[in-house]
């Protein structure tokens, strides 16, 4: 099935990862004088924590040769659309490990969908049910959908779960989340690209 987004080109026309982050850093350093509400006012506190987490994985950063390999496999275009929203923590710590990889093929169009203006695409992509991001689907030229990814490596997935299951408050899950993705440094991520890479491109 090819879905009508696809057809209309919306991922095709979307945000590259550049301008994504053009429009992050905006963001950042030009916030609003007075924020509508303390939820406003909070997610403006964790795009700033997410804005220095990105820029620190695209400084580090360097794809290891088995990934390098995997991403060469690639022989046809495909369109790699990310769904996301700047203030998202698990979007920081994950999303440039992706554009990265991307660049290493010319074939891989690399596009940013934001969620909240686009929730008729992300409805197609729900994780138990949930509007969960950040999301990679992968489409070859035609929009037939290769594979998904997300919200997160399945390690970190796994610590969200056994840290909630112990009933610790929401955000000492997440602190100590992050602790995992600064341990971690991308290898989880890699090496779940990797697998997705090796099982649908032949």
């Amino acid at each position: 099935m090819t879905y009508k987004f696809f057809l209309d080109k919306r991922p095709h026309n979307a945000l590259t990862y550049q301008e994504y982050m053009n429009q992050f850093i905006e963001e950042v350093e030009n916030p609003p004088v007075d924020f509508k509400s303390e939820e406003d006012r909070k997610r403006y506190e964790h795009k700033k924590l997410n804005l220095q987490r990105s820029k620190r994985i695209e400084k580090y950063f360097s794809p290891s040769d088995e990934l390098r390999q995997a991403v060469s496999k690639i022989t046809e275009p495909q369109l790699w659309m990310m769904i996301t929203e700047s203030w998202c923590g698990d979007s920081a710590q994950n999303i440039p490990y992706f554009a990265k990889t991307a660049e290493l093929n010319p074939l891989i169009n690399f596009r940013i969908i934001l969620r909240d203006t686009n929730a008729d695409i992300m409805d197609n992509f729900l994780t138990n049910g949930t509007r969960s991001i950040p999301k990679l689907v992968v489409f070859n030229e035609s929009g037939d959908v290769l594979f998904d990814w997300g919200p997160r490596p399945k390690p970190a997935l796994n610590l969200f779960r056994e840290l909630k299951e112990k009933g610790l408050e929401k955000k000492q899950i997440l602190d100590e989340l992050h602790l995992w993705y600064g341990r971690n440094k991308g290898q989880a991520v890699q090496k779940e690209i990797i697998g997705l890479l090796n099982r649908f491109i032949k």
